[in-house]
């Protein structure tokens, strides 16, 4: 497995898996939608502003994503570790905007509740068939 299938990987799952780390040092997990956007080294998610995981980012920008198939006799999953960015800024809340975003953010695309997560790989770890391998990014 190598980057590029890494890539392909994970932009075929449904879900994401993000950890945090919060202010009493303990990683916090939670899944999210897809990814809106991966390109190269960058995995950018939408979510709120708000959201305690913001908010331990702006802190701590360490995390980890994760995503898996499970088949009738296969599991594969890759962990992600790098640094990340919240983004407010109008140019790339833009970029991933999508029109029925609006359900979640009234404002539209200039809600302050609205911003970006971007996420910048170092390295991944890749699990199948009882195996691991690592690969850099």
């Amino acid at each position: 497995m190598d980057k590029t299938q890494i890539i392909e990987f994970i932009s075929q799952q449904k879900t994401a898996f993000i950890g945090s780390v919060n202010e009493q040092g303990y990683p916090v997990i939670r899944a999210m939608l897809a990814p809106r956007k991966i390109d190269g080294n960058e995995i950018c998610f939408s979510t709120n502003t708000s959201s305690n995981k913001v908010k331990q980012f702006l802190t701590n920008g360490k995390a980890c994503i994760y995503f898996y198939k499970r088949g009738k006799f296969r599991y594969r999953g890759v962990a992600i570790t790098g640094e990340m960015q919240v983004c407010t800024d109008q140019a790339t809340k833009d970029e991933i905007w999508r029109f029925g975003d609006k359900l979640f953010y009234k404002q539209g695309v200039t809600d302050p509740d609205y911003c970006v997560l971007k996420f910048k790989c170092k390295s991944a770890e890749y699990y199948c068939d009882l195996k691991t391998q690592t690969v850099e990014f």
